[in-house]
């Protein structure tokens, strides 16, 4: 999962490789998405934009599918390839609004954790959806996981502070400013120690599942299917993420 900073795609990743594993690596149980993922593979080669250090992509190749990967940032992928079964992944270090896919073309192409998200303009978003369908074999499936914009949590003065978690050694929060004009959220992590402060720039471009559909089509391709999460609980009005596929 890899936000960018506004500016540098490399950023976001750089600063929090060190943390990231600590902070996400167990965000979800990765056995729903892998079983999920893997149905869709079926024994076709896969492609994980924002591989970031491997969290789904190294059970995924546990299950015998080859999988590729790109991500900005040169340090997350260095932990990614540091772990057993990393090293033998091909990894594109560079921005995946172009999709320049290491070794296509792929039955899979697959985007989790808000991910896509950190293509900050609708133009580079609609971009990638283009570069998705030229690396899809036919028959091939994009997959991704998002959340639904939800508004309400920003009020009238567009901003939100919330407590992400904190123990003995440390507090987390983090600070948002929402541009509803541009779809943007630009947030700051933030650690705070007794020996000081760390901050983690996070910029996003959210799109509503809708909008989404229409990139899609935009690019030739057609929704397939669109649950609550990994476990395909229906999805409806109430639901504040999705998994799509098109």
């Amino acid at each position: 999962m890899n936000p960018v900073a506004a500016g540098d795609p490399a950023e976001y990743g750089d600063r929090i490789a060190d943390v990231y594993d600590d902070w996400h690596g167990e965000r979800d149980p990765v056995g729903p998405v892998v079983e999920f993922l893997a149905a869709w593979a079926g024994e076709q080669p896969a492609l994980e934009l924002g591989i970031g250090t491997g969290r789904i992509a190294l059970p995924l190749t546990a299950r015998g599918i080859r999988v590729d990967g790109i991500d900005a940032s040169a340090q997350m992928v260095a932990r990614l390839q540091a772990k057993p079964g990393g090293a033998g992944l091909a990894v594109h270090i560079g921005d995946f609004a172009d999709v320049p896919a290491p070794g296509g073309p792929y039955g899979l192409v697959y985007v989790v954790f808000n991910t896509f998200f950190a293509l900050l303009t609708q133009e580079d978003q609609v971009r990638c959806f283009a570069g998705v369908a030229a690396n899809l074999r036919p028959g091939g499936a994009f997959v991704m996981e998002a959340f639904v914009p939800d508004l309400s949590l920003y009020g009238n003065g567009q901003q939100r502070v919330r407590v992400d978690g904190f123990d003995e050694e440390a507090t987390r929060l983090s600070a948002t400013l929402h541009d509803r004009a541009s779809q943007r959220l630009r947030s700051r992590h933030m650690m705070l120690r007794a020996d000081g402060v760390q901050t983690y720039p996070v910029d996003l471009r959210y799109a509503w599942p809708s909008e989404l559909d229409l990139m899609a089509r935009l690019a030739g391709m057609t929704p397939a299917a669109r649950w609550e999460g990994w476990d395909q609980r229906p999805f409806t009005s109430a639901s504040s993420s999705h998994v799509s596929v098109w």
